[in-house]
């Protein structure tokens, strides 16, 4: 009969370990309500073994809203192929995915937790929103530094997305797929009001609706407003 032995982890390995731990408990509650008690419970290890990896509470927050922030930046990531439209709301599909598995911990850090506030945290918030905005101008063609009235538009937009996703967090009271839809044609708003009054992004959003498909999300907000509008 063989004897099972538990293997010892090396250093990096044990700081992944305790970093996914972290990562799992802010997914059910606010980082400020998890202790290094309860993490170090977790990863099977003593309290004193974790401050060994991590030289304080900050510095172990910090490490798991790295990876965090790394995951969320890539759910912006999207292959450049097919309709605006339909590539945003695979995005925005993906970004809620994210919300939805991780609410406490991403509403923390959006709103204020223990590591929030932190040069290094808000670097890392910074980073998920330039990652974000560098994303959509690569998606609408733009090389080099964006038109004025389309930096205002993007970065408007991306901020819209924060807060209703924290909102949507707060009972989920309008069905996912709704809002993803919505998002998807608040973006098209803000551009269409911004292009009145900028002929080269009017040019550049002319260009991007003419391979929209008839039943795209663009199309669609076009719908709608003319209904609005009535007869």
């Amino acid at each position: 009969m063989t004897t099972g032995v538990r293997r010892r982890m090396g250093v990096e390995e044990r700081r992944q370990q305790l970093i996914g731990v972290a990562l799992e408990l802010f997914s059910r509650r606010s980082p400020d309500e998890v202790s290094i008690d309860e993490i170090a419970s977790r990863a099977g290890i003593s309290r004193p073994l974790v401050y060994h990896y991590f030289p304080g509470k900050l510095s172990l927050y910090e490490a798991a809203l790295r990876r965090a922030a790394e995951d969320l930046a890539s759910r912006f990531v999207e292959p450049y192929e097919g309709p605006l439209g339909s590539r945003l709301r695979r995005v925005m599909a993906r970004f809620f995915d994210f919300v939805d598995e991780h609410g406490p911990g991403f509403a923390a850090l959006m709103r204020g937790g223990p590591a929030v506030g932190s040069s290094a945290t808000n670097a890392l918030i910074d980073s998920v929103r330039q990652a974000a905005y560098d994303q959509m101008l690569s998606h609408m063609g733009v090389v080099g530094p964006a038109p004025v009235r389309l930096e205002l538009v993007v970065r408007s937009w991306i901020s819209l997305v924060e807060s209703t996703a924290l909102i949507w967090l707060d009972g989920r009271r309008i069905p996912r797929a709704e809002l993803e839809a919505q998002l998807v044609q608040d973006f098209a708003a803000l551009a269409a009001v911004a292009a009145a009054r900028d002929e080269e992004l009017a040019a550049l959003l002319r260009g991007l609706l003419e391979n929209e498909p008839g039943d795209g999300p663009f199309t669609d907000l076009a719908t709608r407003l003319i209904t609005l509008a009535g007869p």
